[in-house]
């Protein structure tokens, strides 16, 4: 029986990595949806599909299926019952990527892919529209934010923690830029479900944060 946690909010609130290790504690699969367009992009490019071709991008749609596994406890992308998670950073296939993320047929591919997976397994996704479009019946929605200096603050550390000189300034700029964008764009804009946990992290640790979804979860899935 399935079991969906959707996790959505702005760029640096830190869902992927809150993902990840509160999955990891109630045994959910980490959907990592970017993964899965590299899947179709690494498709595409084997099989030369054009993607100006309409008709030739659902054609190859039809023709694929993608599934995710985790052998110990590392993320594999099954495609067409083939495991090809050793290829998918490869540099020709992130360019296709960028290319097949905008059709609007690989869109709909994978978000039936996505639907089906959280239907049959136990399974959490972050994003900026899981609860709202792509898992709208999630057992558990939550929305995960924190201010725009906090956030700046959180991407300064890690890119000095890296030798890297940078205006923090300019990084909670682009935030709200990116913040502003997310928000407004035309297809699925980012915004909080109705039925979902606001939880603001500017003051919590990352532990405290998932020890906070854990139980959520937990109760969630004893009623």
């Amino acid at each position: 029986m399935g079991f969906a946690m959707a996790i959505d909010g702005p760029a640096g609130a830190g869902k992927s990595t809150i993902a990840r290790l509160a999955g990891s504690k109630l045994g959910l699969i980490y959907i990592d949806t970017g993964a899965m367009f590299r899947a179709v992009a690494y498709y595409f490019h084997n099989n030369n599909i054009d993607v100006t071709s309409k008709e030739a991008v659902k054609s190859a749609c039809d023709n694929i299926n993608i599934d995710v596994t985790y052998s110990d406890g590392v993320q594999q992308i099954i495609l067409n019952d083939e495991n090809i998670t050793a290829f998918l950073r490869k540099e020709e296939v992130g360019k296709m990527a960028s290319k097949v993320a905008v059709l609007a047929d690989v869109r709909t591919k994978l978000l039936n892919i996505q639907r089906a997976l959280a239907s049959s397994k136990r399974i959490v996704m972050d994003g900026r529209d899981i609860g709202t479009c792509v898992l709208p019946d999630a057992d558990v929605k939550i929305y995960l934010t924190a201010s725009s200096r906090v956030r700046a603050k959180r991407r300064f550390d890690e890119l000095t923690s890296k030798g890297e000189k940078c205006d923090i300034d300019a990084i909670e700029k682009d935030i709200i830029d990116r913040d502003y964008q997310d928000m407004h764009r035309e297809i699925a804009p980012l915004c909080q479900a109705e039925d979902a946990i606001y939880l603001d992290t500017s003051d919590m640790t990352i532990d405290e944060v998932v020890e906070k979804l854990v139980a959520i979860c937990r109760e969630k899935d004893h009623e």
